[in-house]
């Protein structure tokens, strides 16, 4: 063993250290989990305990989950819908970023004595947000999905657009000598070629990888082309000088019809979540206690003009797009904090000799005091006027028509299994309205049932976390519909005490299979052939000329037969229970008693 790997070793036990004591503390006090990543990361940073160093490597390598974020949002998001809220992008988000840019520059130049080129480039930054707070804040909510949620997201993803209009910026202001730069038409081409490029790779080359790596069934292939789908577009946009989320977004969005988006979303949300957690963590290493010390006038000031600028420019500028005043102040507030990219730039504005190593430090600690400030005034905001949360998905459940949504008839249900029972009960909710969310492993049957229309993601109904994903929780019915038997033990028990009063219909393979089902607590089970072939027995029956009341008869005794005995074999365990059950030889029916009505209900399967 080398002697780094026992530090990194060292260093990974005390992040994770630091997040399960605090984070949970944060949330158990409804102060949010952001709030708790940013606390563990002060207290084990250079400022407070020491525990680890190099916070800014640490905040380099962290970024990845700020990319992870923006692919899953991207896979969220369909072109049709991007393209719906292009006004609020490009009308919203532009108006946003230079207002609040040149209200920030002329604030500066105010507080400080700041040239009027140091003064924009640390003022156009300071208007940017932070796309992984406020993501996480809505997330927490469940607000991403409403309009309130989507307008937010819209002005950060137009500050994500903004990034390299704003180094092209610090690279004009920049007093460093330059050899060869990039005139400004090839940096144009070279960012129009790299998304022309991770467009076309997404639409019509990933999905093709991942139908073969679907049909293969090797599902630590198909993680493994996940993170490379996200890491390659990273790449890519990095080393064209891009935003690494941008090209991430993009290559979401292009995956976002495709029918491996659920299991895409389940695999890389783990990673999301501690990659941002450790995000979160280095923002807190990165204050630095003894800049703020010597500046705790300063940064006081600095933090509130900030706020309270970015505040009352956006809640104007949503108001005047349709949001009315309460939501527009709480749109304000939640993104009144200076943003990730913040630190690129001021670093870039360093390298230009714009500013000082020590401003760097004093508005990176402005952007932290921010970020740590968010979580309590949007929680704040929220009570002082009164705003009920508006729950919500970003989107709905696809129907197995490819429609988006709620059915007509109210809730979508939840379907594992595509193929012929699948179809069949799809056509059949269609016909009442649901909205469906089918599920299957078969990547050829999924291909052939989108020739007809339909939409059935890929990925394996057996996971709970596919299924929660899925949006079971929000669904008015589970079905299982799947060919061949599956084992329910580890599933129906999680499912059940997380959802306890969702209705959930499987079918049964065999009467062995109907046993294990039964036993792991359902009670609607449908055995595959048995309903057809007691109707091959009637037709039989019908074809030998037997009377139509001694085959309801016949019918309704050894449906009961049956039954009971399947009842001895759950109770029991053993499959020869009951066997006195069988008809084995002639029933003695007489006909003349057989009155139809007095037969009673048949017995459902």
């Amino acid at each position: 063993m080398t002697e780094a790997q026992p530090n990194l070793l060292r260093d990974v036990v005390v992040y994770l250290a630091a997040a399960v004591v605090l984070v949970p503390l944060f949330v158990r006090f409804r102060l949010g989990a952001v709030l708790g990543y940013l606390a563990a990361g002060i207290l084990i940073g250079p400022s407070v305990l020491g525990l680890v160093g190099n916070a800014e490597q640490t905040l380099h390598f962290a970024e990845f989950g700020v990319v992870l974020l923006l692919f899953v949002i991207g896979l969220e998001l369909q072109p049709s819908r991007l393209w719906a809220l292009r006004r609020d992008i490009f009308g919203l988000g532009l108006a946003q970023v230079v207002l609040c840019g040149l209200a920030l520059t002329g604030l500066l130049l105010l507080l400080t004595s700041l040239s009027w080129q140091a003064a924009l480039v640390v003022g156009l930054p300071l208007g940017l947000s932070s796309t992984a707070l406020v993501m996480q804040l809505l997330a927490e909510r469940q607000l991403a999905g409403t309009p309130f949620g989507e307008r937010s997201f819209s002005m950060l993803l137009f500050q994500d657009l903004a990034i390299v209009p704003l180094l092209t910026v610090v690279a004009a202001l920049s007093r460093a000598p330059v050899t060869n730069p990039d005139p400004g038409w090839l940096v144009a081409a070279k960012t129009l070629g790299s998304l022309a490029f991770l467009v076309a790779v997404g639409r019509w080359v990933l999905p093709r990888v991942f139908r073969i790596i679907g049909t293969l069934g090797a599902r630590e292939a198909f993680v493994a082309a996940a993170l490379l789908c996200v890491l390659g577009s990273a790449l890519l946009m990095a080393s064209m000088g891009l935003s690494m989320a941008l090209g991430a977004f993009v290559a979401g969005v292009m995956l976002a019809e495709s029918p491996y988006r659920r299991a895409l979303e389940t695999d890389i949300e783990p990673y999301r979540g501690l990659m941002l957690g450790l995000f979160f963590i280095a923002i807190g290493m990165s204050l630095d206690l003894a800049v703020v010390a010597a500046n705790l006038g300063l940064i006081a000031v600095l933090v509130v003009g900030v706020m309270a600028i970015k505040t009352g420019v956006i809640a104007v500028l949503a108001r005047s797009f349709g949001t009315e005043w309460p939501r527009a102040i709480r749109m304000g507030l939640l993104l009144a904090q200076g943003g990730e990219f913040g630190f690129v730039l001021f670093a870039e504005a360093e390298r230009g000799l714009l500013i000082s190593h020590s401003a760097a430090q004093l508005f990176g600690a402005v952007v932290t005091v921010s970020m740590a400030l968010t979580p309590l005034l949007f929680r704040l905001a929220g009570r002082m006027f009164a705003i009920p949360d508006e729950p919500g998905s970003r989107d709905g459940p696809e129907t197995a028509g490819g429609n988006h949504g709620h059915g007509g008839n109210g809730g979508h249900v939840v379907l594992v299994g595509g193929g012929r029972v699948g179809q069949v009960i799809a056509q059949m909710l269609r016909a009442r309205g649901h909205a469906i969310t089918a599920i299957d492993l078969d990547a050829e049957l999924i291909d052939v049932t989108a020739r007809f229309g339909n939409t059935v993601f890929w990925g394996d109904g057996t996971r709970l976390d596919i299924l929660r994903n899925a949006g079971v929780g929000n669904a008015i019915a589970l079905v299982f519909a799947l060919d061949g038997a599956w084992d329910p033990q580890a599933l129906i028990g999680p499912i059940r005490a997380e959802w306890p009063d969702l209705p959930i219909i499987a079918r049964a393979f065999d009467r062995t299979h109907t046993i294990a089902l039964r036993r792991a607590g359902l009670n609607i089970v449908v055995r595959e052939t048995w309903d057809s072939a007691v109707r091959m027995g009637r037709d039989v029956l019908t074809a030998l000329n037997t009377p139509a009341t001694i085959i309801d008869a016949i019918e309704a005794e050894y449906r009961r037969r049956d039954l009971e005995r399947l009842d001895l074999q759950i109770i029991s365990g053993d499959m020869m229970t009951g066997a006195d059950n069988i008809i084995r030889a002639q029933l003695d029916l007489d006909p003349a008693a057989l009155d139809p009505a007095a037969l009673g209900e048949i017995p459902p399967a």
